[in-house]
């Protein structure tokens, strides 16, 4: 979601600062479409830090021994968006 409002903002910055070709009194359209325009590259960046860190996979290997067999027993868990997921 925040990588599209970011695009949406710096979209909106460009069509204030680019296409539009009126002045008004009481504001400055392009120090408004600037501004827009910066904080859309800021919300997606900080959207796509987001989305790299919660794409990892976080794995743990346990080795052990059952007691009953005697066998060597190894378990693998792998966590990714689901702390339930098991692999």
């Amino acid at each position: 979601m925040s990588i599209g409002t970011g695009v949406v903002l710096f979209v909106i910055g460009a069509i204030l600062t680019f296409a539009l070709n009126f002045e008004t009194e009481f504001i400055n359209l392009d120090l408004v479409g600037y501004i827009l325009m910066g904080a859309g590259v800021v919300v997606l960046i900080i959207g796509l830090v987001l989305l790299a860190r919660r794409r990892q996979a976080v794995t743990t290997s346990r080795t052990g021994t059952d007691s009953v067999t005697g066998e060597r027993v190894q378990q693998r868990v792998t966590e990714v968006d689901d702390p339930t997921t098991v692999v």
